[in-house]
């Protein structure tokens, strides 16, 4: 909230600091929250970067909005954090914005149209965003990766459990070979070159009760394992992928951590410091 009483002159008292949460004017079933920092002055000029904290399969929208409040005060920055609620296509429905689409439902169209509710609300710099997110957070800013990249001044990729390779010998989700079929738009190269990219992930993060696929379950299909069988596995094969392709990657393993990332978005906020201060002003 404000460190003031009273309300903005646009904006209200909960438009500022830890933000109340809002429902997406695209799609009232998804609501976020934000932090916005206490400089924000609505007579002012000075702009902002936008960060996206995409939450796992936990749904920890609150938990990781707050996690980030340092570094948006640290380095004036705007952080958005979107709820993508279970059960929305079907009930016991947990993963199905990982992968981005659900049959007619968007979810990536739903998240560009709450960067741009912000961007309406407050003074927001460029129209390239940071991007975080951890387990099934990692799957959606991966392959939020290979359909917008234009939309992106850096990704950082947390140990996702099931990775789509930037492979164009196999079909999606194992690859990338049918992608303008699946999404109506083809993977760009030369414009995901152009986006800084880091995976983090704990050293220890090596359980595969959650992630391993078999040939009865939904997402089973042909190369199901090509990625290998760990997370640690599959993040490697990830960015050998992208690397392959001239996309460059910094890769943070964090020794001693399974899969919680509680110590891992240290490296994440220092990887998005890093990103800013090189960025044309």
């Amino acid at each position: 909230m404000r460190n003031v009483s009273g309300h903005g002159k646009r904006l209200s008292y909960y438009d500022f600091g830890h933000t109340t949460v809002y429902a997406s004017r695209f799609d009232q079933r998804f609501p976020y929250c934000a932090y916005v920092p206490e400089d924000y002055d609505e007579d002012g000029d000075k702009t902002y970067p936008l960060a996206v904290i995409v939450h796992g399969t936990e749904r920890g929208m609150l938990a990781y909005r707050d996690a980030f409040a340092d570094f948006a005060e640290q380095n004036g920055v705007i952080v958005l954090a979107p709820l993508f609620p279970a059960n929305i296509c079907f009930p016991g429905d947990l993963s199905s914005y990982k992968m981005l689409r659900q049959g007619d439902l968007h979810y990536d169209a739903v998240l560009l149209d709450m960067v741009e509710e912000m961007c309406e609300r407050y003074r927001i710099r460029g129209d390239r965003v940071l991007m975080y997110g951890f387990s099934g957070g990692g799957h959606f800013t991966h392959r939020f990766l290979f359909l917008h990249p234009e939309r992106l001044l850096a990704a950082s990729i947390g140990a996702p459990g099931v990775v789509t390779l930037l492979d164009f010998d196999h079909d999606f989700w194992v690859g990338v070979r049918d992608f303008e079929s699946v999404f109506g738009k083809n993977v760009d190269l030369d414009v995901m070159r152009k986006v800084a990219v880091q995976m983090v992930i704990g050293g220890d993060d090596l359980q595969t009760w959650e992630i391993a696929i078999k040939p009865e379950d939904d997402w089973w299909m042909p190369g199901a394992d090509l990625a290998g069988a760990t997370r640690n596995d599959r993040i490697r094969s990830l960015k050998h992928s992208l690397e392959r392709h001239g996309v460059e990657v910094q890769l943070d393993v964090v020794p001693g951590i399974a899969h919680n990332d509680r110590e891992l978005i240290a490296k994440v906020k220092e990887f998005f410091a890093r990103t800013l201060n090189a960025a044309p002003a």
